[in-house]
């Protein structure tokens, strides 16, 4: 199978064009639209269901710094989210602890200024881990590269709890 890049027709890289993946998508999944295999086999109209899928499934990976992150690491044979490895930077293993706390203490006072500053630095951190994974990229420091892609996912989890929070309040 050709991998994600190849099938949109794109260089491979933490860099890429999203203008350029969201037109090579439609063109692809063009080519397997439903109503073009109405008169085809049952074999065929499952073929083309299974290609929409993967191609979904890679527009997905692909617009997502942390999935293309860790996909790209995975195309150099490292798993970001290997359970036997367990090494993290201490310093950020102690700030995730304070962010946690953090929250914790907003949404116990229901602070909805705090929150509010609360995830725009969170934004903040997930805006400049990606592009420090840019320039990482650009270096091929995979090891630098699978701890940003595990700080992503954590700035990302806490973005989505604390986002959803405010929903809950609003």
């Amino acid at each position: 199978m050709e991998n994600y890049f190849e099938l949109f027709s794109l260089d491979v890289g933490f860099d890429i064009d999203l203008n350029a993946l969201n037109s090579s998508y439609k063109q692809q999944v063009a080519k397997f639209h439903p109503d073009k295999f109405v008169t085809k086999s049952v074999s065929e109209q499952s073929n083309a269901l299974q290609n929409t899928s993967l191609i979904n499934d890679a527009l997905d990976t692909l617009k997502s710094p942390l999935k293309r992150a860790t996909y790209l690491l995975e195309l150099q044979g490292i798993n970001a989210f290997d359970e036997k490895d367990t090494s993290m930077d201490t310093d950020f293993l102690m700030s995730q602890i304070k962010l946690r706390e953090k929250l914790e203490l907003i949404e116990s006072e229901r602070d909805e200024l705090g929150l509010d500053s609360f995830i725009g630095n969170i934004d903040s951190k997930i805006n400049e881990n990606v592009e420090q994974l840019e320039r990482l990229f650009i270096k091929d420091d995979f090891d630098g590269i699978k701890n940003l892609v595990r700080e992503l996912k954590f700035y990302i989890q806490l973005n989505y709890h604390s986002s959803r929070l405010m929903d809950e309040w609003l």
